[in-house]
């Protein structure tokens, strides 16, 4: 998922190679604890929550140690910035560092020519973290890259997580139910109002997959699927919001007007068809979407979904 670069203040550093080219400036990083049982890590685009636990204790200095790893993870993906802006269908020599090749992997598996490797970016390193932290022998992990979410449960172990129907508003809707009869889970979010650009009018498209490497690609390309013409959708091109976006030349969303039922139908069950789809071919489990106040659960992610006033939280 493509993101813009903020700073960070922090007593840390960390010098780091930026879009591609090596760049004299130092970046700054920070880690800390949020509460009792999560590590918070945030340098640039990245504000990732790590909580992991053995036998229900949490490990919190296991945890630290992943956020030193997640800056490391970053800087890898840095160093090959500019080529994992280019869209996949390109004939380029795509780079060979480990997490590169896995966002590469992630983007072709999706089946969309003009998606750049970038669309997975948040997932995949959230998946690296949450490798590591298995790697240590953590039985339960829950890394959270932005809302982009990698879990990991070992046998016995469950997880909730809240889905919200508009990606910047903190209200939860609907509650999905994971347990450790897959051990890897990859939930992530996209949609117009979050911290990357869409194509699409999504209000939030939240898809559940193997892994959130794939995941990310995934609501990345169903958000862009969620599309209908209106003369109240405001599109511009990506690179007059974000000059260093691996979107040149498209157009993204930046408002959605009111729309009259029938269209917001018709959005939401042209994304459904792409969430279906992407389901058949076995890359995902399923996605929920919502457009404005209506929503559609594709057929794979029905057992797992449940709304709020069903679950008691």
């Amino acid at each position: 998922m493509e993101t813009a670069t903020r700073p960070v203040l922090s007593p840390q550093h960390s010098s780091l190679v930026l879009y591609g080219v090596i760049t004299a400036m130092t970046y700054e990083y920070h880690i800390g604890g949020l509460d009792e049982e999560a590590v918070i890590a945030e340098c640039g685009p990245m504000r990732l929550v790590i909580r992991a636990w053995k036998k229900g204790q949490p490990q919190i200095e296991v945890a630290r140690k992943a956020a030193e790893k997640s800056i490391r993870y970053l800087e890898q993906i840095a160093r090959c910035r500019l080529l994992l802006s280019r869209p996949i269908s390109e004939a380029v020599k795509w780079p060979k560092v480990d997490l590169a090749v896995q966002m590469i992997s992630s983007v072709k598996a999706i089946g969309d020519d003009d998606l750049t490797p970038m669309a997975a970016v948040a997932g995949t390193i959230a998946d690296a973290v949450a490798d590591w932290l298995v790697d240590q022998k953590m039985d339960r992990v829950i890394v959270d890259n932005g809302g982009d979410i990698a879990l990991r449960l070992e046998a016995g172990e469950t997880a909730t997580v809240g889905i919200r129907p508009q990606i910047d508003n903190l209200l939860v809707s609907h509650v999905l139910h994971l347990d450790a009869g897959q051990p890897s889970w990859g939930v992530t979010t996209s949609g117009v109002g979050g911290r990357s650009l869409t194509r699409g009018i999504a209000s939030a498209v939240t898809v559940v997959a193997a892994n959130a490497s794939v995941a990310d690609a995934a609501a990345t390309a169903i958000g862009n699927a969620c599309l209908v013409e209106d003369g109240g959708i405001v599109q511009s091109p990506a690179e007059r919001l974000d000059p260093n976006t691996d979107l040149a030349g498209l157009l993204v969303t930046t408002k959605v007007g009111k729309l009259l039922p029938g269209k917001v139908l018709k959005a939401i069950e042209n994304a459904r068809q792409k969430a279906e789809l992407l389901s058949q071919r076995k890359i995902i489990l399923g996605a929920y979407i919502a457009l404005q106040n209506m929503f559609a659960i594709s057929d794979g992610l029905k057992s797992y979904i449940s709304p709020v006033s069903e679950t008691g939280d």
